[in-house]
């Protein structure tokens, strides 16, 4: 029988990992960002909170959880830096300012006001900066998502493992891979010029889309969807909106997302598999999330530089949300957005969507046109929703037999588990729906 004090520990110890994954998921991107500034270095910044969170699961069950417990993890990073360097021997100017730090951040952990030294809700730069690192060109795109997860985002090796389905070890050796190839490049902790600012956050932009794609269908596995993994994504694009309220992209980014990741809860039936977008209960989707889309869509159209790919693809996600019914959305609007977006960011991709689009606005025959055309350039071989398109397209001219192969062909090449059951039993039905 377990005794009081040993269940209090137990207690205790439980409530101070909690503790402790609350502060790193919240607070991560500031400390690893304040820590990097400190130190010069990014990857021992990480290093040094990661030792500081097993110093918190040490302490914190006997001594309880601090006060303000994202400053006292940075403070104990801080003085292991300082312990590391007087070991080497490093007392420097850049020992003083560190030390420099902790002093004002003493003064401040006293101050009878009462106002507190860790403001969770307090952006600055640094964190900006940390996301452009994460975020480096130099790193491979896996590299980018993983860093990106983990220090900006705060989820552990263990979480980014499940959601992408990889062994945890595999994300550790990116994340390590990443850290070290950030050294060797010598890439300097600071927000790129403005002359390479719009290319630099074009790439942070790309990891988000990555992630929240990910999480919207996932490309692999027994789910259809990784719902966490997209608010996440959202979660992030909004910190970084905040960072960088004049960049409209970001604004539509978060609008595309927000509105997207609104139709979620109508996304799947009660066994999980997949309900797509003619089937769903629209009374399900989420219209905080539409709100707060469309409130983000004319915040980028505010700025008054005219809207980019991300915007003009949230342009088309609020015309789905705004719509009573499949057969009341604008279709021709959504046709005139494509066009516009395959303009400006063309994509084989973006025209297949735009031949759905013109199904429903002239008829599945000039679709299939298109589609045909995307055919023949070869440009999609092996992606899985064109065969599944041209497959919907033909079934709609009533020709049941030649959709049965389309979705045949689908299904082979769909990597998703659900979804290709789903390909698989439209393959398998005879006739017209």
């Amino acid at each position: 029988m377990t005794d009081a004090p040993t269940a209090r520990r137990a207690d205790g110890t439980e409530s101070a990992r909690r503790a402790v994954e609350a502060v790193w998921r919240i607070e991560s991107a500031r400390i690893v960002a304040t820590l990097t500034r400190a130190v010069g270095d990014f990857g021992l910044a990480e290093d040094l909170a990661q030792e500081a969170l097993v110093d918190a699961l040490a302490q914190w069950p006997e001594s309880g959880v601090p006060r303000n417990p994202g400053a006292w993890l940075t403070t104990v990073a801080k003085r292991r830096a300082i312990d590391g360097w007087r070991r080497r021997e490093r007392y420097d100017e850049r020992l003083a300012a560190i030390t420099h730090d902790l002093e004002q951040e003493q003064a401040e952990a006293t101050d009878v006001s009462g106002a507190l030294p860790w403001d969770p809700d307090r952006i600055d730069d640094d964190v900006l900066r940390l996301v452009f690192v994460s975020c480096h060109p130099v790193l491979s795109r896996e590299a980018r998502v993983a860093l990106t997860l983990r220090v900006v985002g705060g989820l552990s090796s263990e979480q980014i493992a499940r959601a992408f389905l990889v062994p945890t070890a595999t994300v550790q050796q990116r994340i390590v891979r990443a850290k070290k190839t950030l050294a060797a490049a010598k890439v300097p902790f600071e927000v790129p010029d403005r002359a390479e600012f719009g290319e630099r956050l074009g790439g942070v932009l790309g990891v988000l889309y990555l992630v929240f794609n990910e999480g919207h269908t996932a490309s692999s596995g027994e789910d259809w969807m990784r719902p966490e993994l997209g608010r996440e994504a959202i979660r992030l694009g909004r910190v970084l909106a905040e960072l960088t309220p004049s960049e409209p992209e970001v604004h539509g980014l978060v609008a595309l997302m927000e509105l997207t990741a609104a139709r979620f809860p109508a996304r799947l039936d009660a066994a999980g598999d997949p309900v797509l977008l003619a089937d769903q209960d629209r009374a399900r989707w989420d219209r905080g999330r539409i709100s707060r889309g469309r409130a983000a869509l004319a915040r980028a159209d505010a700025v008054g530089r005219g809207r980019g790919a991300y915007a003009l693809q949230a342009a088309i996600a609020e015309c789905h949300a705004v719509a009573a019914s499949v057969d009341e959305t604008d279709w021709d609007r959504i046709v005139v957005l494509y066009e516009a977006l395959g303009r400006l960011a063309p994509s084989p991709v973006v025209e297949l969507n735009r031949a759905a689009a013109v199904a429903m606005a002239t008829g599945p025959a000039s679709a299939l046109r298109i589609v045909d055309e995307l055919v023949a350039g070869g440009r999609l071989a092996g992606y899985h929703l064109l065969p599944a398109t041209r497959g919907e397209l033909l079934l709609r001219l009533g020709r049941a037999g030649e959709a049965r192969a389309e979705f045949a062909v689908a299904a082979r090449l769909a990597g998703n588990d659900r979804e290709r059951a789903a390909l698989e039993a439209k393959a398998a039905v005879d006739g017209a729906p």
